[in-house]
């Protein structure tokens, strides 16, 4: 039976590109776990797609499930399904029944979840939650991840066994900062995207464009390239629409709050001002020990908050916590956005 689907076809010719496509290729043939690592933007899901449509369960299902965010409960009744108060659900495990399940950034499962999770993997067993039939998972699971695994292995906020598991082999997806021979390819095919949008046709780029795309690092990696990419050929769509793009704007907020500087603030955030946090004062004699250590949990959070611009994500590692614990610690005191 043919294939009726072709596999995604990532964009790239560099050396640091084609190994990792030759790596998931060949994992791709056997049927285990596998890891995908690489930064935010990197495309890890279009490796992860592509290595479905490469395995013996091309005509199953692929179907992926972002791990965060969601907290131990929704991300359980997303993955397991629900059995509970007359309410019966599929979860994702049971939808994808002899395809690919692939959770994105593994790292923010909650550790209950991932004891389930290592269930499946290891006895292909679970159940609904709320339910008491055990369920077989006939599903490969792909995961990825942005963070080094086995830090988190080591305070305690991933199981290793899990890991272990999970690596059964790996596929490192290269920054783009790490395959920068692919920048004028990758624009081409955005900026063709997007002028078929518009109804134009895709003139190039200028010199100067190619110039600015190459001195940028890229820490958004592929994503925020197509963004750049789409903004200057929207842009020059809306002007004359002549001769090729020259003009790159890679960061939109600059004319409205000028050049971001991250040295700068760091500095000022290190010098301790501003800051919101201020330390909850101890009377002399007896008091309240508990009502007085969430007052102190409360300040340092929301210091943590104010020196991180509000995202609560960055403001948990600073903390060395997990997205949902600062949630959770952001519900429990209503500290406001």
């Amino acid at each position: 039976m043919a294939n009726p689907q072709s596999p995604p076809e990532p964009i790239g010719q560099s050396k640091a590109f084609l190994d990792a496509l030759e790596n998931a290729s060949r994992a791709a043939m056997i049927d285990r776990a596998v890891l995908i690592t690489g930064e935010r933007g990197t495309g890890k899901a279009l490796f992860a797609e592509r290595m479905h449509f490469l395995s013996p369960r091309w005509d199953g299902p692929f179907l992926r499930v972002s791990c965060l965010g969601l907290g131990e409960d929704r991300l359980d009744a997303e993955l397991f399904g629900q059995d509970t108060g007359g309410a019966r659900r599929p979860g994702r495990l049971e939808r994808a029944e002899g395809g690919t399940l692939f959770l994105d950034d593994i790292e923010a499962a909650p550790v209950p979840v991932q004891e389930r999770l290592l269930r499946v993997i290891e006895d292909g067993e679970y159940e609904r939650i709320g339910g008491e039939e055990t369920r077989k998972a006939d599903v490969r699971i792909v995961a990825s991840a942005r963070e080094d695994l086995r830090r988190l292995v080591h305070e305690g906020r991933f199981r290793a066994d899990l890991l272990d598991r999970l690596a059964f082999d790996v596929v490192a997806v290269p920054a783009l900062r790490d395959r920068t021979d692919d920048i004028p390819l990758l624009a081409a095919h955005f900026g063709t995207l997007v002028a078929a949008e518009l109804g134009l046709k895709f003139p190039g780029l200028a010199p100067e464009a190619n110039v600015a795309l190459n001195a940028h690092d890229w820490p958004g990696n592929i994503r925020e390239l197509r963004n750049v990419v789409e903004r200057a050929a929207f842009h020059w769509g809306e002007g004359a629409a002549e001769g090729p793009i020259s003009q790159i704007v890679i960061d939109p907020l600059e004319r409205v709050y000028g050049k971001f500087d991250a040295a700068k603030t760091a500095k000022k955030q290190a010098s301790g001002a501003p800051s919101s946090f201020t330390h909850p004062e101890t009377p002399a004699d007896a008091y309240d020990l508990r009502a007085y250590m969430n007052e102190l949990e409360k300040a340092i959070v929301k210091d943590a908050l104010v020196k991180n611009g509000g995202n609560q994500k960055r403001a948990a590692q600073a903390l060395s916590l997990t997205y949902d614990q600062i949630r959770g610690i952001i519900k429990k005191h209503d500290i406001a956005a």
